[in-house]
């Protein structure tokens, strides 16, 4: 099974971060044209997801709705004071897996695979395995 890690280097607190382009050049280089490709995410406040990359605002909306979701201001007992970016990442998920059919992500119209940081600026790491 073919795996791998790429580098996520974001630039802001919070932020979607498109990594399709990452993610297909992986399944590209290992040679499998029907399958599954898993992507991982092993930090704590940050998360992966599958959504519309079209359209930036679908993104904006995404983040605008967690922060109000997860406020700011709760009496957070983790000291190290970044307690909304766990709880962020807890809602989001830190994995996703899309079937690879002829070579290609099978991936929808609009879809695009979104690396979400929630406490950067940071370097982080996304692993990929293909089965």
């Amino acid at each position: 099974m073919p795996t791998g890690t790429f580098t996520v280097p974001t630039s802001e607190t919070r932020q979607f971060f498109d990594i399709t382009h990452q993610v297909q050049k992986a399944v590209t280089a290992s040679g499998i044209h029907d399958g599954i490709c898993h992507v991982y995410n092993p930090h704590t406040t940050a998360g992966l997801t599958i959504n519309e990359g079209a359209d930036p605002a679908v993104q904006a909306d995404i983040l605008a709705a967690l922060e109000k979701i997860v406020p700011p201001n709760l009496p957070y007992q983790h000291r190290e004071g970044n307690s909304p970016a766990h709880v962020m990442a807890s809602l989001v998920g830190s994995s996703v897996t899309v079937f690879i059919e002829s070579g290609r992500l099978r991936l929808g119209t609009w879809q695009k695979i979104f690396f979400c940081e929630f406490d950067g600026p940071r370097s982080r790491k996304v692993f990929w395995r293909i089965a």
